[in-house]
């Protein structure tokens, strides 16, 4: 009964604009990069299925035993990735080589590799990447707001209300998402579309492992999800104080990995927009955030069993209320990793690691936001060195 004394409307809200993003946001994604791999549809479904499944099961469980809000999904970046080797790898090779990526970062975990990456790495220059990571969302939102006036600008200045009344009965997203959705009833350019309901098609993909899909395509995922992905999901959970139990979640994520790709599926990770969202402080009172992840996570599954019928859904909803909606969820956020990032020392690492995660480009294949790090810390061994160097000794203080 403890669970449901814990409910509360911010955590619903913040839950509800998760899924609108997961829903809107990555699966499109997903469906096109599965074209561009040329799957066959009962492999896009498969994949479709024990991805988004099997991270939704393993966000509730997690929740439920640590009552934290620790969003399970799947590595965007690393999707990105997999779609620019259309032509160069089979679909068999591919899989192969995410299930190497799953074993190594059960390993990697196990030996503790993640937590100590997370204390290498300087806080605020983890925060000035994460914060320029999802910059990208505020800024589409503003363009939205000022395209769409009668959908996303309504949408947009219902929120403001929302934070103005500084009600906790009033959550400002839950009057974006009610008050927005009827500006899109009322004005919003949609269309009518036949939506049919169709379970997966689930089937066992086959499995070649190569060395050269080793290099190109394990060791890679190893990067996107473990070093970027959950370091930057992990990195705002930590900044929100919550004790995250780091390896654990590394392993699981690891296990989860796995999982995966015995449907044809690749790595999970810690979401990064998903944490964002759900444990930042719009998704309620600090201890009971992890309910905005269980309501998240359980309709998640949703797009597990019917993948076909969001896809149909996605022609309905505007887009520039979607952006809106995710634009405001994570705004919070962003000001909180702004507040660490720039609220104490090595100031200078967290501007590079913001700027260079804010420009989009890749390297090898690997995006700006990986990259961004290692210019963080660069930037702050040539102009924060002795404060940089305290860190590493053990000196946390150093960066406060």
């Amino acid at each position: 009964m403890s669970y449901l004394r814990d409910f509360n409307m911010a955590a619903f809200w913040a839950g509800l604009t998760a899924f609108v993003w997961y829903a809107f946001g990555a699966l499109p994604l997903h469906l096109e990069v599965a074209g561009q791999l040329g799957l066959s549809s009962r492999e896009a479904s498969s994949w479709i299925f024990v991805i988004w499944f099997s991270g939704a099961i393993t966000s509730i469980a997690l929740s439920l035993y640590y009552r934290l809000p620790i969003p399970i999904t799947w590595t965007i970046p690393g999707l990105i990735y997999l779609g620019t080797l259309s032509g160069q790898f089979t679909f068999p090779e591919i899989v192969g080589a995410n299930l190497m990526a799953g074993v190594a970062i059960v390993i990697l975990g196990v030996f503790g590799i993640g937590e100590r990456i997370m204390a290498w790495l300087p806080l605020p220059i983890v925060m000035g990447m994460f914060g320029g990571s999802i910059l990208v969302y505020v800024t589409r939102m503003v363009a939205a707001s000022v395209e769409d006036v009668l959908v996303a600008g309504v949408t947009l200045a219902s929120y403001l209300i929302g934070r103005f009344i500084a009600d906790p009965r009033v959550p400002p997203m839950g009057l974006a998402v009610v008050i927005g959705g009827i500006a899109v009833f009322a004005f919003g350019d949609t269309t009518t579309e036949v939506v049919s309901w169709s379970l997966p098609d689930l089937t066992l993909p086959g499995m070649d492992f190569s060395f050269p899909a080793f290099i190109a395509v394990t060791l890679p995922m190893i990067v996107l999800a473990m070093g970027l992905g959950n370091v930057q999901g992990l990195g705002f959970l930590l900044s929100q104080d919550y004790k995250v139990p780091i390896t654990a979640i590394t392993v699981v994520a690891g296990l989860n990995s796995i999982v995966n790709t015995v449907l044809g599926g690749h790595p999970a990770t810690v979401a990064r927009t998903g944490a964002a969202i759900l444990a930042g402080p719009d998704a309620g009172p600090k201890e009971k955030r992890y309910w905005a992840n269980i309501i998240a996570s359980s309709l998640t599954v949703s797009i597990a069993l019917g993948a076909g019928t969001l896809t149909s859904l996605l022609a309905v909803l505007p887009r520039t209320f979607v952006i809106t909606l995710a634009g405001l969820a994570i705004l919070s956020s962003l000001q909180s990793a702004f507040e660490t990032a720039f609220g104490g020392k090595l100031k200078f690492g967290a501007l590079a690691a913001l700027a260079v995660a804010a420009t989009p480009f890749s390297v090898f294949g690997i995006t700006s936001a990986f990259w961004s790090v290692l210019a963080g810390i660069a930037a702050s061994f040539m102009a924060e060195r002795r404060e940089l160097f305290d860190f590493w000794r053990g000196n946390k203080a150093a960066t406060e």
